[in-house]
């Protein structure tokens, strides 16, 4: 059959995805992965063919014309997604005008540069199966107008699910209500041959990455596979073929931190120069000119990047960001981890994962040289967080790897088409 996946032109959400497209490639579909034109290099670097789309728009261009409120913007989820992690939020204004806010500023950017140019695709190519992430609302839209099946690929916890739950579930009560979303998708579907339904906004179905134990679900169809990392072109450095002498830890605080934001909100030297005295080895991936000015200890070792996959394994802990890139790689590993969050829903994945005991979490504000330290210590001599750990990887090797998932997909597809 014929698949075709799409995005919004953002490289760290596009690894979440490719593994799957491979998946799909390799079990012998006919895959293309369409985005922005000025994408395409991206896409086909993983080896997937690229289908372009619609004309280039830079997303965070307007964000970086406000760097203040862009920071401030960094931290946690934006309403109203943000019920998702604080269910008392869920108070219909508020919902109403975060939603308002989000198609007007958000989702409307990101998809109205590709959205006429890929239903024509659509209609031209015929898909059986449209993949997209939970930004592309486009996607959805141009499965409905050449009747294909679609479903979304997660790349974060489900705040988009659970959040447009909650507002509809406010809309109920009231009897009647507002719906920006759905007022903004209904002429596009309609202009395309359909009316507004829900899977507009949340997908027939959608396929979850990550553990049900650290995850969120909404009342919808969810199919789970095992994130399978992927960060790009990478090559393994020598230093890490052999076995550590010591305990290694490894520091990574994500890409994001400097591609798109101000920086680092930590102080990195402040926790270099506490796990200083240690007996371990510490890689820490500090990307750009941020490393450069660090006083780095014997105990260090400084890299701008080693690929995620190959370092977790050979570590004995790990501290990072919670991005759930990051969190779900070490978790496929077994190995504990320590949890700095700040943006999106980093802070309720480090509570999860440290619900699970499978880590610690500390909130970014509060990540200071001596508790970093502590809870370091912790993660090294308490077994309890390597059982943890080990219990979240059993968890994940569970369910299927997205090649095992493909015949399921096959047939829902395949239903689908028998409703048609």
């Amino acid at each position: 059959m014929r698949v075709l996946f799409t995005t919004v032109p953002e490289k760290t959400i596009f690894q979440y995805l490719a593994p799957f497209a491979w998946a799909m490639r390799t079990a012998g579909h006919d895959v293309r992965f369409a985005s922005q034109p000025k994408f395409a290099d991206v896409i086909t670097q993983a080896g997937l063919t690229a289908q372009p789309v619609g004309s280039d728009r830079d997303l965070w261009r307007i964000a970086n014309m406000f760097p203040e409120q862009r920071e401030e913007e960094r931290v946690g989820l934006p309403v109203p997604y943000d019920v998702a992690d604080d269910p008392e939020k869920a108070v219909w204004e508020s919902m109403l005008d975060g939603y308002r806010e989000a198609v007007s500023d958000w989702h409307k950017m990101c998809n109205f540069p590709m959205m006429a140019d890929l239903v024509a695709f659509a209609r031209e190519w015929q898909p059986d199966l449209v993949i997209w992430e939970p930004l592309t609302f486009a996607g959805a839209i141009a499965a409905k107008a050449c009747g294909a099946a679609h479903a979304r690929l997660l790349y974060s916890l489900d705040v988009f699910g659970v959040a447009r739950e909650q507002f509809l579930r406010l809309k109920r009560e009231r009897g009647e209500g507002e719906d920006p979303l759905a007022d903004w998708l209904g002429p596009y579907a309609r202009k395309y041959g359909s009316d507004y339904t829900e899977d507009l906004a949340t997908g027939q179905f959608t396929i979850d990455q990550f553990p049900a134990s650290i995850t969120m679900q909404a009342d919808l169809r969810y199919l789970r596979t095992q994130y399978i990392p992927y960060g790009g072109p990478a090559v393994v450095p020598a230093w890490l073929r052999p076995r550590p002498e010591k305990p290694r830890v490894a520091l990574t605080m994500g890409l994001s931190a400097t591609d798109h934001y101000g920086g680092y909100t930590i102080k990195l030297q402040d926790i270099l120069d506490a796990l200083a005295d240690l007996d371990i080895e510490l890689v820490a991936t500090i990307a750009g000119d941020a490393s450069s000015a660090l006083d780095v200890p014997d105990n260090a070792r400084i890299v701008p990047f080693v690929p995620l996959h190959a370092l977790a394994p050979t570590c004995s802990a790990v501290i990072h960001h919670a991005g759930l890139a990051t969190l779900a790689t070490v978790s496929r590993y077994g190995v504990p981890q320590l949890a700095v969050p700040l943006h999106f829903d980093q802070p309720a994945l480090a509570r999860n994962l440290a619900e699970q005991g499978a880590g610690l979490a500390i909130p970014n504000g509060e990540a200071t040289g001596e508790s970093v330290r502590a809870a370091v210590r912790r993660l090294l001599t308490e077994p309890a967080f390597a059982r943890a750990a080990g219990r979240l990887r059993e968890e994940i090797e569970s369910v299927p790897s997205p090649n095992q998932l493909v015949p399921k997909i096959e047939e829902l597809v395949a239903a689908h088409r028998g409703r048609g």
